[in-house]
């Protein structure tokens, strides 16, 4: 288990003190673990895992709520799923540092597991869970909103989360009835390495351009530069 040293030096990490050790221990503790250690074949965090999801929804759901208090509850549940999402929950994980604390089977780690997304979301909801049983609802909501707060104003600059095709096309659909066209505009570099410049058209004029290692990834940026250039942001829609 971890050491008492290793214990204080996570609880400086996230900022949070546990009253209850044995909570921050069990967040920690993956399902494979108990396949190589008998005494924590029942003793996982996916209880607190569920707890902590919960918690999260209504954390995020609570805030996006309050702060785009115009949008629809379709445009909420939009936003509200690219946030509470695998991506995000794995990237805050990461930036925490808690892959390297988690127990994990020799089999998770040697295939990569204190770096699998999926992985790292779950242990960031059983921790967030091991918080609210900790001290509550107010604690376990500053913690999340320490790193999500900056991440909800910047999510219309995250390609990986945001689809703005599809945020275009609906925008064009209402304002033009018209659905967007995508054009290779160029391929660049080698075959080993090639970059793919795409256009977007709407009503024949180019409104957009990107540049992708693929065409999937250069048309989503063109729809994001379309989206900026008819001024269709996201926030502006919320």
């Amino acid at each position: 288990m971890l050491s008492d040293k290793k214990i204080c030096e996570f609880e400086k990490k996230i900022n949070y003190t546990f009253l209850d050790k044995s909570l921050l221990t069990k967040a920690l503790i993956h399902r494979s673990y108990g396949n190589e250690h008998r005494d924590f074949k029942n003793i996982n965090n996916e209880k607190l895992e569920l707890l902590g999801d919960a918690v999260l929804d209504l954390i995020i759901t609570e805030y996006i709520y309050i702060k785009f208090s115009n949008a629809t509850e379709g445009e909420l549940a939009k936003l509200k799923a690219m946030i509470v999402s695998e991506p995000l929950l794995a990237e805050v994980s990461t930036e925490i540092g808690i892959g390297s604390y988690m127990f994990l089977s020799k089999g998770e780690e040697l295939t990569g597991g204190r770096e699998r997304n999926s992985i790292l979301g779950d242990v960031f909801e059983a921790l967030l869970g091991g918080i609210y049983l900790d001290s509550g609802f107010e604690n376990a909501k500053e913690f999340v909103l320490k790193y999500f707060v900056d991440r909800i104003v910047h999510i219309d600059e995250n390609l990986d989360l945001v689809d703005y095709k599809t945020i275009l096309q609906e925008f064009t659909q209402k304002e033009y009835k018209k659905i967007p066209k995508y054009i290779v505009l160029e391929e660049l570099g080698p075959d080993h390495n090639k970059q793919f410049k795409v256009g977007v058209k709407v009503k024949n004029s180019i409104v957009g351009e990107g540049l992708g290692r693929n065409k999937k990834s250069a048309e989503q940026m063109a729809a994001r530069n379309a989206c900026g250039r008819l001024e269709v942001k996201l926030h502006e829609t919320l």
